[in-house]
């Protein structure tokens, strides 16, 4: 929980050398994703090849290897499998399991950062995101209450390593879809500091594509560090980063350090492009959101960071619920 992720292109989670103010990002050419990723701490596979073989398979073998987490409904012999894909408007229910390669659902998970199962739901437009905490029920079929404000497209993200001897950790995600019409928001414009809930978070640091670094986020409330934060899920803070357009998921977890007003992360961005950041923190009982949105290696130019404040239960742009 207090070791640094390193993030290259999603089997990974999101990462380039950082400071508490954003400095030049490096020039990049054409967008290529990296051939190795970690992912939420989990070490990417690497292609094997296969004697004998060539073309499609060891292309396909490679392909899926260095993709960013997130992207496929099936990996590594397991599938997200969604009981309800179309969930009504506001608050739901929503349930799914975890299916192995016959079918089965997955009963035995490992424990990681104080969970088996992390569970994360963000509307296409990157302006509602979810933390949740489904609970599993005996049969392997998992539930959590949310609330999705909006109709439109949503994508559900199962973050997990199977108990299995060996088993690496895994990100699947699937597609949710809420009836009504849709109207989708922008992205915030950029801005050096979150707002939430009193709270104001600054971020700092800059994220280039394939280049680890640190990002630092500064907490403090009416003008005041917050030096006492509290450990949520075993540490000061998580963040989550998803990449406009696909939404290629990056989970981080901090650097050591604590307990404020400073969490830092090591993030890598698989490639250059616009994420949408989430920080989770607890203060005084109570798990608040910030958001942010970064722009990296956009041009060669240096990394804009952007942020608009909505977190905290009840806030439709970057709410965190807790199931």
């Amino acid at each position: 929980m207090n070791t640094g992720v390193k993030i290259t292109a999603f089997a990974a989670a999101l990462a380039a050398t950082f400071g508490t103010a954003y400095g030049v990002g490096k020039g990049v050419g054409p967008v290529e994703e990296p051939k190795r990723t970690e992912h939420a701490g989990h070490a990417a596979r690497e292609p094997q090849e296969k004697p004998g073989h060539e073309g499609h398979g060891e292309e396909s073998a490679a392909a899926a290897s260095s993709l960013p987490g997130g992207l496929q409904i099936s990996q590594d012999g397991y599938t997200l499998a969604l009981d309800t894909p179309t969930p009504a408007r506001g608050k739901s229910t929503l349930k799914f399991s975890i299916k192995d390669a016959s079918g089965e659902k997955v009963t035995a998970f490992a424990t990681e950062h104080g969970k088996e199962l992390h569970f994360i739901v963000a509307s296409r437009d990157l302006t509602t995101f979810r933390h949740l905490h489904p609970v599993r029920a005996a049969d392997g079929t998992w539930s959590v209450d949310a609330d999705l404000p909006e109709a439109g497209g949503y994508k559900a993200f199962a973050d997990f390593r199977p108990a299995a001897p060996g088993a690496k950790g895994v990100t699947l995600g699937a597609d949710l879809s809420v009836p009504g019409a849709y109207a989708p928001k922008p992205l915030p414009a950029a801005a050096p500091t979150s707002t939430v809930d009193g709270y104001q978070v600054r971020l700092g640091g800059v994220l280039d594509p394939g280049e680890p670094g640190e990002l630092k986020l500064t907490v403090t409330k009416v003008g005041k560090p917050v030096t006492d934060l509290e450990p949520y899920l075993g540490a000061y803070g998580h963040l989550v980063a998803l990449r406009e357009g696909d939404l290629a998921y990056l989970h981080v977890h901090p650097n050591e350090g604590g307990p404020g007003p400073d969490v830092s992360f090591t993030a890598t961005a698989p490639s250059a492009g616009t994420y949408r950041l989430f920080l989770d923190f607890q203060h005084q009982g109570k798990v608040r959101t910030a958001s942010f949105t970064v722009t990296a290696g956009a041009n060669g130019k240096a990394p804009a960071p952007a942020a608009t404040g909505v977190g905290g239960a009840g806030h439709d742009a970057g709410a965190h619920a807790h199931g």
